[in-house]
């Protein structure tokens, strides 16, 4: 049996459009998922969008004016950011 160590997979940059969320890859490998996984992002403005910080060596990314982070492993294995559950609003009768 051959277990060749696969390495970390880390993000060099990243570039959101209106319709996806681009990562280059350190190992010259690029991933795209789209924009709705990050119902964060896709509400965002292009200038908070574009304000974004590499964290962790790499391992993800952190748009500090959305508190949103996103992960190399997240966009490679397809996990979509869930919205959270509203409460229903009750009415004062």
């Amino acid at each position: 049996m051959n277990t060749a160590n696969r390495p970390e997979s880390r993000i060099k940059d990243v570039r959101v459009t209106e319709d996806t969320i681009t990562a280059n890859l350190v190992d010259g490998r690029t991933i795209s998922v789209p924009l709705v996984w990050s119902w964060r992002l896709a509400e965002a403005t292009p200038e908070q969008r574009a304000n974004y910080e590499i964290i962790g060596d790499g391992q993800g990314v952190h748009w500090p004016d959305i508190d949103e982070d996103i992960s190399a492993e997240g966009m490679l294995h397809g996990t979509p950011a869930p919205r959270p559950k509203r409460k229903p609003v009750v009415k004062a009768a």
